[in-house]
């Protein structure tokens, strides 16, 4: 086993989606597993992340790293790279 992470996912995803569906064309199978990736990451809360979806998460980190950053402080930044 070389990640166990992605080992994890695969068996996950060929249990629970892949061994339960019939898919008629490679174009139907894109379309499906594309469509249980948006869900997965919208529509799903995880209870380690609060009961929070994926989505809201990751809006929520984004929010607050933003809110975080002092104003010019990027500009500061490039003024020492550029010296």
């Amino acid at each position: 086993m070389q990640n166990g992470l992605a080992e994890s996912f695969k068996g996950r995803m060929r249990d629970t989606f892949l061994n339960e569906t019939l898919f008629r064309n490679l174009a139907h199978a894109r379309e499906r597993i594309a469509a249980r990736g948006t869900d997965c990451n919208t529509a799903r809360p995880r209870s380690t992340l609060g009961h929070q979806t994926l989505a809201g998460f990751a809006l929520d980190m984004t929010t607050a790293i933003a809110r975080s950053t002092p104003r010019g402080l990027n500009d500061q930044r490039a003024s020492v790279i550029a010296e």
